[in-house]
C-alpha cells in the first residue's frame, strides 16, 4: 500500500452507506502519483499525493 512521502496520506477504509443503510466495506484511496522530487538536494522518485504537488509543497527533480 503507498503511502503520500510528503503528508502522510494512505488509505482508509469504512463503509459505503446504500439508502436501506446496508453495509458493504471499501476503501478510500489518495490520488498519488510517483514523481522526482529534491531530498536534501539529491533527487528521489517517492508517491506523492497531487494536493501536496498542486499546492506546491514539494520542488520537483
Amino acid at each position: 500500500m503507498a503511502k503520500d512521502y510528503v503528508t502522510g496520506k494512505k488509505t482508509t477504509f469504512g463503509n459505503k452507506r446504500s439508502h436501506a443503510m446496508n453495509s458493504v466495506r471499501r476503501a478510500w484511496k489518495p490520488n498519488l502519483q510517483k514523481v522526482r522530487i529534491l531530498v536534501d538536494g539529491k533527487p528521489k522518485r517517492v508517491w506523492v499525493s497531487t494536493k501536496a504537488l498542486k499546492s506546491g509543497k514539494v520542488t520537483r527533480a
